[in-house]
């Protein structure tokens, strides 16, 4: 995150980027490899271990909106990278920014590293670089995290084998009935006496809950694993289809919030919105059914709620999503797309 200056005449002095750094993402980089954000490049030490790397932009107007407050944008921005991590198995080791600004607004800037400042404390994943730049579209924010793995443990998407267990943690649909709400939709509507509820679930839409604590029960259990950011139905899909199989998946046991089954019982939302919307950043897993009982021991003593919603089996079809009935719910959409 150092100063790039285009014009030469200015080398004697600070730049507005320059001076920008130095006021709230300075202070962020501790870490003795960020070098105080000085100079060109990072070190992050491997300490043995395998580098995993993974990177996500947030953009305003897709992944957050304009009224959304920085301090959130910030938590949003790192935990969506946090949240890839801890499904590939490992520990958050430290990340770059990049942020494009259509204006340095000090206010903004403020609440923004004082959320970003919390969460690099919460997780321990400190700041190492990055870039500052400005632009005339709207706001974006790029992390491109790191984290560590025992050498050859990382998780992948294609190890997924018939018989495993189809597990997810926390709920799946709250952050889409959140943006709805947020948007003046139906959930808005149906919320209007349920403050507590309404709040609930705008808070998940706007700052995830990267499950970083079950990264280990993820690496010793899980024979694969991915993020749930495009929308269940949608990264199941994708999960099966680079492990070679399909899944049955029993509808029923999709763990809902208790915000979310209300509004899928007065028919304000389907199935099929809940399972499909995206922001979820829940952990997706194929557990072998040997391993399941000692994976949701180690995930409850993580303080992470864990459901097997289904099972692995053989085939090269679309993951089924089966009623209580046994009947397959038919899915026009089953994941958000940004093309």
């Amino acid at each position: 995150m150092t100063d790039r200056r285009d014009n030469p005449s200015d080398e004697d002095s600070p730049s507005g980027e320059d001076s920008l750094i130095a006021r709230y993402f300075r202070p962020l980089a501790t870490d003795p490899g960020a070098f105080d954000l000085g100079d060109d490049a990072a070190v992050l030490q491997a300490l043995g271990d395998d580098i995993v790397v993974t990177t996500d932009a947030i953009v305003e107007g897709v992944h957050f909106l304009a009224i959304d407050p920085p301090d959130s944008i910030a938590r949003k921005a790192l935990r969506v990278n946090l949240s890839d991590l801890a499904a590939k198995g490992a520990t958050p080791a430290g990340f770059v920014l990049t942020l494009a600004l259509r204006s340095a607004d000090h206010a903004w800037l403020a609440s923004f590293a004082r959320g970003l400042a919390e969460d690099i404390d919460l997780f321990g994943c400190p700041l190492l670089g990055g870039d500052t730049v400005s632009t005339p579209g709207p706001l974006m924010i790029s992390i491109t995290a790191f984290g560590r793995v025992p050498g050859g443990k990382m998780v992948r998407r294609n190890g997924a084998k018939p018989g495993d267990r189809v597990v997810v943690t926390g709920t799946i649909g709250d952050a889409v009935l959140g943006l709805d709400s947020l948007k003046g939709g139906a959930v808005a509507t149906a919320l209007a006496g349920d403050a507590a509820a309404n709040q609930m679930l705008v808070g998940r839409y706007r700052v995830p809950q990267p499950r970083s604590a079950l990264a280990k029960a993820v690496r010793d259990h899980a024979h694969a694993a991915m993020d749930v950011s495009d929308g269940l139905a949608g990264d199941l899909a994708k999960l099966c289809a680079a492990s070679g199989v399909s899944a049955a998946i029993d509808a029923q046991s999709i763990p809902f919030s208790a915000a979310a089954a209300a509004l899928l019982a007065r028919g304000t939302v389907g199935v099929e919105a809940l399972v499909s919307g995206g922001d979820d950043y829940e952990i997706l897993c194929a557990i072998p059914e040997a391993c399941f009982e000692i994976f949701a021991r180690d995930a409850d003593l993580a303080g992470v709620a864990v459901t097997s919603i289904g099972t692995v089996i053989a085939g090269a079809s679309p993951p089924r999503f089966l009623d209580g009935q046994g009947r397959e719910i038919a899915l026009a959409r089953r994941s958000y797309s940004h093309f």
